[in-house]
């Protein structure tokens, strides 16, 4: 498979899945950006891998969980971090809406829970292809989902 055949079959669900990790469409599409210009300079290894697919989510994901953490002149912010709240058209205001608010519930998590449950309920992936790409053990994957958890229904019991 060539790069170009790779982008093309995976290009959308990888912005499907950085949509899901920051709330924000531009921002994904930065990421995805990122991420695919990275798995072009190393599209050797990228191949050579057991599976390419959790190979370049892993990219996009430590993309994300490191993102804040960039020195001040790799990213410049025209805007302050995206609203959580991401605008709807008129015409899907149900649907939009309940995106809203799921996309609120994951903001107030930290970054690698907030990955973690996406990569468990969004993506479907099992623990150890979790573990594989967040760079840890499979107890800590099970240990941020549960906390993951408790947080959201935290947070839906003070809204009820």
């Amino acid at each position: 498979m060539t790069y170009e055949e790779f982008a093309d079959s995976r290009l959308n669900a990888l912005l499907r899945y950085a949509v899901m990790l920051t709330g924000d469409s531009d921002t994904a599409q930065d990421l995805v950006q990122e991420t695919m210009l990275r798995v072009q300079l190393h599209w050797r290894r990228v191949t050579h891998s057991d599976s390419p697919d959790s190979y370049v989510r892993k990219i996009l994901t430590n993309q994300f969980i490191e993102s804040r953490r960039t020195s001040w002149w790799r990213r410049v912010l025209l805007r302050p971090d995206p609203d959580p709240v991401v605008a709807a058209p008129a015409d899907h205001a149900a649907e939009s809406a309940e995106r809203d608010r799921v996309w609120s519930l994951l903001a107030i998590l930290p970054r690698r829970q907030r990955a973690a449950l996406v990569l468990r309920f969004y993506e479907d992936l099992p623990d150890q292809e979790i573990a594989d790409i967040l760079g840890c053990a499979v107890g800590t994957v099970r240990s941020s989902i549960s906390r993951g958890l408790d947080a959201l229904r935290a947070e839906l019991a003070e809204v009820r």
